[in-house]
């Protein structure tokens, strides 16, 4: 008995890793596959159970925008994504730079602050800008909504950004920047022509990661958005009365989407790395 175990266990013990990481992205890709089955539902009411009554249908990855409202939760929230994205990404460039490359009062400080909105609940962050927005800034006009949205985004996604592209500064030998000076490079140049081109690929992925914070958040959005709709927001709200197969279309296309420019990076990335 223990011969016929020895061969079956020693096969999954020189496996053990890869069986491991198969079941863990098993699970984390669960969700997903559950998401593109859903999509080809023919339900009636809520998306929520297969309709066994009916085969798989078409009729939604043909008309996307056919559930009310989706379309235009789904434009809004790209469209905050993206103002989020480049705002943080700049700001969050120059913020990075100084921290790493410059010594100043309150820089100990500023190091410590930067993590702060990283570890705070979003539910507090959300109360908290809430009120901000309406005790603090309704006086000058400012309404709950689209503008409202895109300061909350930039707020938090700010912090990340910084980390990512600072972790990218400090791997950077800064005798490269004083050799750009040394060949009469002025600051502006040899922060253009040689320090923003190198740390480029942690400005890219901090964007990203800056876009998909932004894109998928609900809780903070919920609390500062007022009557405007984003996608998550209105995925939220559609769940109560039954989820439409549309969201399950989008979510998964926006998924394909992004394993599509990840593959497309890395593929860039390895090229450049062969030459």
């Amino acid at each position: 008995m223990r011969a016929a175990l020895r061969v079956p266990l020693r096969w999954i013990g020189d496996r053990f890793a890869m069986i491991a990481a198969l079941l863990v992205l098993f699970y984390l890709f669960l969700p997903v596959l559950y998401t593109l089955i859903f999509s080809f539902n023919d339900y009636r009411k809520s998306n929520i159970v297969w309709n066994s009554n009916a085969g798989p249908t078409l009729k939604h990855w043909t008309n996307p925008c056919g559930a009310p409202g989706i379309c235009e939760s789904l434009a809004t929230s790209l469209q905050v994504a993206i103002l989020a994205t480049l705002v943080a990404s700049v700001l969050g460039t120059m913020i990075a730079f100084a921290l790493v490359r410059h010594r100043f009062r309150g820089r100990a400080a500023g190091n410590m602050l930067v993590f702060v909105p990283m570890a705070t609940p979003e539910i507090v962050l959300g109360a908290s800008l809430l009120t901000i927005f309406v005790q603090g800034f309704s006086r000058f006009g400012l309404q709950l909504g689209f503008v409202t949205i895109v300061f909350a985004h930039i707020m938090f996604c700010l912090s990340f950004v910084v980390v990512t592209i600072r972790a990218r500064l400090q791997s950077l030998d800064p005798r490269i920047e004083e050799a750009a000076q040394d060949l009469y490079a002025d600051p502006v140049g040899t922060f253009l022509r040689v320090t923003l081109p190198l740390i480029m690929p942690g400005v890219l992925g901090a964007a990203m990661l800056a876009f998909s914070l932004s894109f998928d958040d609900f809780i903070i959005t919920n609390f500062v958005s007022g009557d405007t709709n984003t996608f998550p927001k209105f995925v939220y709200v559609s769940y109560l009365r039954g989820i439409p197969a549309q969201a399950n279309v989008i979510g998964f296309s926006l998924f394909a989407i992004a394993v599509l420019l990840v593959v497309i990076g890395q593929r860039l990335a390895t090229s450049r790395t062969s030459r």
